[in-house]
């Protein structure tokens, strides 16, 4: 073979070889997409503040033994495993990814670029061992929801004040959807449901696929939560006893008389915290408002909520943590797995 006939066929050979990198770089790169019913939490745990979040059977929390950063376990609290360094809140999770809003950074995190770097506040998006983590948008997060394969995120900045933004899972198509507060977390075929705040308290229906707003029922609420045709929420009129409304049937049903502060719906059950000076307790009744009882007497709150048990803490009081099974009797426990997990990856 003739000198320039082996340089011709190593230029080939880098050339095929050049290709074939970029096609693998391009093919393990690219961010796998969401069908667009796909939410990435319950709108009851993002209501507490989404420190739990479960998806095929693993559970992605924020270790408040650990200043809140992110692990993840089996739905029994078996297999308990750090993933980063970093406080984090409105977890969600789908498919490949994990999504969540940080407080912070730093360089033991295990991400990605400078919002690992500095401290910080955004929205990251990271695989499911919380790694190759990507800033998606650098603000202060309120609440955030995954609908599909954007996150509909409300974000609060000092000169603009209170928005409500959107951003394409891969980093793309990033605009400010509505200059008031609008709460995204309830997302239900294609619709955020929300109270209004800015004219009225009614329920309000987003249409994700046109960014259009339409009023569903002129009631007087806050934080719904959609489910099964029915809309669990806090009826601000009636000082903020619990109610459910029929999409369906336009009816309402009281379920308790009790005014509560915060409460979060699981399948069968709804978890309540009531608000009284002389009994404040947490509670559960059934979706129906049958079968209520004590869970345990004091002022809690965050009540996150998976298939196998309901984690709480005290009001201002991030540890302890407790839980509950989410079904079956009531049998309050402390969160002793993560306080020993916590223990063992302290540097």
């Amino acid at each position: 073979m003739s000198s320039k006939a082996k340089n011709i066929l190593i230029v080939s050979i880098t050339g095929v070889i050049i290709i074939a990198l970029f096609v693998i770089f391009f093919l393990t790169s690219k961010v796998t997409m969401n069908e667009d019913y796909v939410s990435g939490n319950s709108a009851g745990n993002l209501n507490n503040g989404g420190f739990f979040c479960e998806s095929n059977g693993r559970v992605y929390f924020a270790n408040a033994y650990d200043n809140n950063t992110l692990y993840s376990m089996n739905a029994d609290g078996t297999d308990i495993r750090k993933l980063n360094n970093s406080p984090v809140s409105s977890i969600n999770a789908a498919g490949k990814y994990l999504y969540y809003a940080m407080t912070s950074g730093s360089k033991k995190s295990g991400g990605d670029g400078l919002g690992y770097m500095m401290q910080t506040s955004g929205i990251y998006r990271s695989n499911l061992k919380g790694k190759s983590a990507v800033n998606l948008d650098r603000c202060h997060i309120v609440s955030m929801q995954l609908c599909g394969n954007y996150l509909y995120y409300e974000k609060y900045d000092n000169k603009e004040g209170t928005s409500l933004d959107k951003i394409r899972i891969d980093k793309k198509e990033k605009q400010t959807v509505a200059n008031e507060i609008i709460n995204p977390n309830c997302y239900v075929n294609g619709k955020i449901y929300y109270q209004g705040t800015a004219r009225d308290h009614y329920l309000h229906a987003l249409d994700v696929a046109t960014d259009k707003d339409s009023v569903i029922w002129k009631g007087n609420i806050w934080n719904p939560i959609v489910q099964d045709g029915y809309v669990y929420y806090m009826d601000v009129s009636e000082n903020y006893r619990l109610c459910r409304y029929s999409l369906s049937g336009d009816v309402v049903e009281v379920l308790t008389n009790e005014r509560i502060d915060m409460f979060n719906v699981y399948r069968d059950y709804i978890y309540y915290q009531v608000s009284s000076p002389d009994a404040p307790a947490l509670k559960r009744m059934m979706i129906d408002g049958s079968s209520q009882e004590t869970v345990q007497e004091g002022v809690f709150q965050n009540i996150n909520i998976t298939s196998s048990y309901v984690y709480f803490n005290g009001f201002d009081a991030p540890v302890p943590v407790y839980k509950t099974n989410t079904y079956g009797p009531v049998n309050v426990t402390t969160f002793d797995a993560a306080k020993q997990a916590a223990i063992e990856n302290m540097d």
